[in-house]
């Protein structure tokens, strides 16, 4: 049982500090009650005296990377829904599908490929994959796309692969994809099979050298409101992997409110109507 239910300063700084170098995370002194509300539960259930104690347990126990996955589901924020943002959906759509598909170099394997940096709980990738049918069952029907989606959290990723949404974060959903694409059951819609295997779902940190490494090269990198909870240190470093797994005419779309005006001018800005995205030259 909890009998401490507020972090001291030194506390909360080494929990911090632990988070940042763990996740690229980063909570200000201002965020110090917002921390310990997400991680409170957590440290019920383990059974832990107090904050003191669980951090002593992560920074030092051999046994924390498991706890890690129960941290990070704890302290990441998974507000999304499908169609989210529309104009840069159509702008994706619209603009850089076609221009894609009628790049010389892509003539002969006729795939593009797709990631979807934090995608939390699948509706971004689902979105994609319903935009690239459409487009495919069209306009280019003898391609194929590979899309993949990765996440901090494991508890947003199995929520994904289940592909169970209700009708909130449907709601920005056009009638007739609804329609095309979900099955009702009971207040809920589940995702059809058919875009479900359009899209791999993996467990992702953008800060892990590693797991950025093995990333193969992409066409396109949704990153939508993912990298506000990073210092501009830690963009530097993410946006430069993306750079990097960004094949030549590849494009990088952020959230509409961020940009990366201090952090990298190694993309060209593109300006759609209502929407801009970052191209690889």
């Amino acid at each position: 049982m909890v009998t401490t239910l507020t972090m001291d300063d030194k506390t909360f700084k080494s929990l911090r500090d632990f988070i940042y170098e763990k996740s690229g995370i980063y909570f200000s002194d201002q965020k110090k009650y917002l921390m310990e509300t997400k991680i409170l539960e957590r440290i019920k259930e383990r059974g832990f005296r107090d904050f003191n104690e669980y951090a002593y347990f992560l920074m030092y126990s051999k046994d924390y990377k498991e706890e890690l996955k129960y941290l990070f589901n704890a302290i990441t924020i998974n507000e999304t829904s499908f169609f989210r943002n529309k104009p840069q959906i159509d702008a994706f759509k619209n603009n850089i599908l076609p221009e894609l598909v009628n790049l010389p170099d892509k003539q002969t394997f006729k795939t593009i490929t797709i990631l979807s940096a934090g995608c939390s709980t699948g509706e971004e990738p689902y979105t994609l994959a319903m935009v690239c049918k459409e487009f495919i069952d069209t306009k280019a029907k003898d391609w194929r796309v590979m899309i993949e989606a990765g996440d901090l959290s494991e508890a947003a990723l199995a929520q994904a692969r289940e592909g169970i949404y209700n009708s909130y974060t449907l709601r920005n959903v056009p009638p007739q994809y609804l329609d095309k694409y979900f099955v009702k059951e009971g207040d809920n819609y589940r995702i059809k099979d058919e875009i479900k295997k359009m899209v791999r779902f993996y467990p992702l940190n953008l800060t892990d050298d590693t797991q950025m490494r093995r990333i193969t090269k992409k066409d396109v990198i949704f990153c939508r409101n993912v990298m506000i909870y990073f210092d501009d240190a830690v963009k530097k470093k993410v946006v430069n992997y993306f750079y990097d797994i960004l094949k030549v005419s590849g494009y990088l779309i952020i959230g509409h409110s961020e940009s990366l005006h201090n952090i990298t001018r190694a993309f060209k800005i593109v300006h759609f109507p209502g929407a801009l995205a970052y191209k690889k030259e």
